[in-house]
């Protein structure tokens, strides 16, 4: 940084705050635009972008159809989160925060909603009974896991993705305080991943559909930039490994492409309403 910033008594918005989200981004909540959502006829009703979060809640659903859980059919609608679509009505209702994904439950006389990713993976394993065991301390030990990374996605995302690859600007400390963090929070899934097979123990669960979406990307550089060689993820060998195994899921291999709307055509899946839609996509 070359000029030094001298924060006001009173913080005000008075412009942009300059990157990507620039345009969308302000300090206040509620909704921007008066439109209502699209109802499927599934009774679950997905609204999200297949973003590391989005990734959490179709990986999710569709491992529960790959077990045979007819109830787990769902519609999913894209929320454009570029274009501000998460501030029209419809999803502010959903979700006050205006984060993806928001999920309504429709299998009931009642609908109702869940929102943010960890909330919704932990209402689908307990609808289920699947993912998350019964036991206390396994469920103790998957729910700690889980929600290690809803606390520590905002370091990866808000911290080192924001300032290395979005920010209209390059500024060293803020790039080396959140990757610094990044590798740590690389390094203790690593260490956890040298003792067991999936992050929770031997068995897959929550914990790892909650995390795969975050970590996966950086192993084979698909995420911000040229961040798998910049943090060098190749030494979490541990990490790598635990990658491969859940990513030939094929559950996992569908639902990362659900709500996708880049890269090559035949890898997108705007909109998801049956398994049908999957015929001719490459995953």
């Amino acid at each position: 940084m070359t000029d030094t910033y001298v924060p006001p008594k009173v913080w005000t918005y008075d412009k942009e705050s300059g990157g990507r989200f620039a345009s969308i981004n302000r300090p206040t909540a509620g909704a921007r635009e008066d439109k209502a959502l699209p109802v499927g006829s599934n009774p679950l009703q997905l609204y999200s972008l297949a973003t590391p979060n989005g990734v959490k809640a179709t990986i999710m659903l569709e491992e529960l159809l790959e077990l045979g859980h007819e109830g787990a059919e769902y519609d999913a609608w894209t929320i454009n989160i570029g274009d501000g679509e998460q501030f029209t009505s419809g999803f502010v209702a959903l979700n006050p925060n205006s984060k993806i994904p928001a999920l309504e439950d429709r299998s009931g006389p009642t609908p109702f909603r869940v929102f943010e990713s960890g909330a919704i993976l932990v209402h689908l394993a307990e609808k289920f009974g699947a993912f998350l065991p019964a036991d206390p301390a396994q469920r103790a030990e998957v729910l700690s896991w889980v929600f290690w990374q809803v606390g520590s996605g905002p370091f990866i995302g808000g911290g080192f993705g924001h300032f290395y690859a979005y920010a209209p600007e390059k500024w060293e400390y803020p790039i080396n305080r959140y990757a610094m963090e990044t590798k740590r929070i690389f390094d203790v899934a690593d260490q956890r991943l040298a003792q067991s097979r999936f992050l929770a123990g031997d068995d897959y669960t929550i914990a790892d559909i909650a995390n795969f979406p975050w970590l996966a990307p950086f192993t084979t550089g698909q995420i911000y930039n040229d961040a798998q060689t910049f943090l060098s993820i190749d030494e979490y060998k541990h990490v790598g490994r635990w990658v491969k195994e859940i990513a030939a899921r094929p559950a996992v291999r569908r639902g990362r492409i659900v709500n996708k709307v880049w890269g090559e055509d035949n890898t997108q899946l705007r909109e998801r309403h049956s398994a049908k839609d999957f015929e001719g996509k490459e995953f």
